[in-house]
């Protein structure tokens, strides 16, 4: 029995725009809920979302058994963190703040087996192999695992074009909010230059053959970013939904008592 088809991976390679949502409010029960709401990929965030690994791996059990498919973002790129992630489930990673090649070749060599990468083999130990019963599972993860580099600032994107060329490279996420800092427009991602270099960035991403990606939630901008090419889009975040909504309801509250 090989190892389960990374059904996101797929539809990358097969340039069907994804459409996702980003999850930070670190919570399986909430993850479920987003689970059921239909959107092609959500993003279990471990670098600005109070995640650990137990706290990835119940939201990994929630979205896996639903149509959506689980994202994994970890907070660095650190060998042991992947090995780990990937060994209780998590098919797709998210690695921020990719900034140099040899980063980049270490991050691809992290995610598959020996002789083409350094994974350690033990998965027989793991979720991933359904705790060794599929025995075929360490000749066959490796084509299933599906690398996404973060590039969001300027040394990233000098870069870019040598990521790219990377086997084992399956998109590259360009982090607006980041990348707008780093060019000096804290708190301004929608700057035209912002804008302009990310627009760049997925062009040159989508004329490699690899996935562009983007966060955003400017409907406008989700929809240039589609029109260019980029492949996996999320459009919202739980921790902004849930907040606006019930900041939202308290002002309602409050009205029906005259202020």
């Amino acid at each position: 029995m090989p190892a389960p088809q990374n059904t996101f991976k797929a539809a990358l390679k097969r340039g069907e725009a994804q459409m996702g949502c980003w999850m930070g409010l670190a919570d399986a029960y909430v993850a479920e809920i987003t689970a059921t709401a239909g959107f092609d990929w959500v993003l279990i965030d471990g670098e600005h979302a109070p995640n650990d690994l137990r706290s990835i791996l119940s939201q990994l059990r929630t979205v896996q058994a639903s149509s959506s498919h689980p994202v994994v973002r970890l907070p660095v790129g650190e060998t042991w963190m992947i090995k780990q992630a990937l060994d209780i489930g998590a098919q797709s990673l998210l690695i921020p703040m990719v900034e140099s090649l040899a980063q980049a070749e270490d991050l691809v060599a992290a995610v598959h087996y020996p002789p083409k990468g350094t994974r350690g083999v033990g998965a027989a130990l793991g979720r991933a192999s359904r705790f060794g019963a599929i025995e075929d599972y360490a000749t066959t993860a490796d084509a299933q695992i599906c690398l996404l580099l973060q590039v969001e600032n300027l040394a990233g994107l000098a870069e870019l074009d040598d990521f790219l060329k990377l086997d084992g490279v399956d998109g590259v996420f360009i982090g607006p909010a980041d990348l707008s800092a780093d060019m000096g427009f804290l708190g301004n991602a929608m700057h035209p230059k912002v804008i302009e270099t990310i627009n760049d960035a997925i062009t040159r991403i989508k004329n490699a053959g690899k996935a562009p990606g983007i966060l955003t939630t400017d409907p406008a901008f989700q929809k240039s970013c589609l029109d260019l090419g980029a492949s996996f889009v999320a459009t919202d975040v739980d921790v902004f939904r849930f907040a606006n909504a019930i900041r939202q309801a308290a002002s309602d509250a409050k009205a029906l008592r005259g202020g």
